[in-house]
């Protein structure tokens, strides 16, 4: 399959094309409005009537940073994580996709409608363990089914992969031009001084780019997790799925319950979650999921890098939570713990401080 540039839908067009793939009676009204972030691809909700579509298109120019271009074939790989990861969704956290035009890269998904996101949810105070414990889960039941070295080829995602590495293994561990406040930054430029945390970060990074390991999805950030009423979870946003280590996923997961936990001062809470997140993962994935501190090592990446990177968080916008941050990401990167009760012991000795 090669990539090309599909002819763009915009707000006009896209009631027709719900009518060229039998989604829509002609004639029908459809109402048109912006839907998520929209940071990688053109998102719109559509609605007609009592029913409501979620349609997304991928374009060469990344949506909210055109600056970024990256093959559009990554909502094709999306459409395959999906396809793989429902029959394995014991829990119901995939969403359901209804319809996908593999030339004009349009993905149409079911509509979540007044869902809340999990970073939301968390920065809050709710307990969302349950919900994470669901996303772990499904993480630990894809990975342990898709361990066939020849899926890579199907997954050759390089253009995404090696654009969210950059910001997640390089960017925040060299000098830069973020905007962050004096303190922060002069607490920053320690990390970028510190050799042994780079080394780690770029060997984490060659780690990341290999194509051997399991299926990932690949940004498994709280704002790609939905909370229905009522609790369930749903995993949004496949379009980084790639063949690699399967800790990078459960790693991201576990750091984006940190964050809010830091922010709120709440790390013994957090603890528990990231347990309970921890044992579904492994329960789910079998005697051969990847060690815990791999987990926790890329824990300590994605903190690091939410706090002084280009995709920092609103956890830590307050500048004392931020520098609690990066003091709990940089053990974890530099010897990070070997089991959840380790985390419990370290994050409580933070909590002391």
């Amino acid at each position: 399959m090669h990539d090309h540039d599909p002819t763009p839908l915009d707000d006009a067009s896209l009631a027709a094309h719900l009518v060229a793939r039998g989604l829509l009676a002609g004639g029908d009204h459809v109402g048109v409005e912006t839907a998520g972030d929209g940071n990688v691809n053109w998102v719109r909700r559509a609605r007609s009537g009592a029913r409501s579509w979620i349609v997304k298109q991928a374009r060469p120019a990344l949506e909210r940073f055109p600056q970024y271009r990256a093959s559009t074939e990554r909502i094709v790989f999306e459409e395959r994580w999906f396809a793989i990861a429902r029959p394995l969704d014991a829990r119901g956290v995939c969403p359901e996709v209804l319809d996908f035009d593999v030339a004009r890269r349009v993905l149409v998904l079911e509509d979540l409608g007044e869902a809340e996101r999990l970073d939301h949810a968390l920065l809050r105070g709710s307990d969302a363990t349950g919900v994470v414990r669901d996303v772990a889960s499904l993480l630990g039941a894809v990975h342990r089914a898709t361990r066939d070295p020849a899926l890579a080829a199907r997954f050759a995602n390089d253009d995404m992969r090696r654009l969210h590495g950059e910001h997640v293994f390089a960017l925040p561990f060299a000098p830069n031009d973020f905007p962050l406040g004096p303190e922060l930054r002069a607490r920053a430029e320690r990390v970028w001084r510190d050799r042994e945390l780079g080394e780690i970060a770029a060997a984490s990074y060659r780690r990341y780019l290999q194509p051997r390991g399991a299926l990932l999805h690949g940004d498994v950030q709280a704002g790609n997790v939905l909370i229905l009423p009522g609790g369930r979870a749903k995993l949004l946003d496949a379009e980084i799925a790639h063949v690699g280590d399967p800790a990078f996923d459960v790693g991201l997961l576990l750091a984006h319950v940190l964050l809010p936990a830091v922010a709120r001062c709440e790390l013994a809470r957090a603890a528990a979650t990231v347990a309970a997140a921890w044992n579904a993962y492994a329960s789910a994935h079998g005697a051969d999921a990847p060690p815990f501190a791999d987990a926790a090592r890329h824990a300590g990446i994605e903190v690091l890098r939410r706090t002084i990177g280009a995709a920092r968080v609103a956890a830590v916008a307050d500048t004392t939570a931020a520098l609690a941050a990066l003091d709990l990401a940089c053990p974890l990167i530099r010897t990070p713990p070997a089991s959840p009760d380790a985390l419990t012991r370290l994050l409580d000795t933070d909590a002391r401080g």
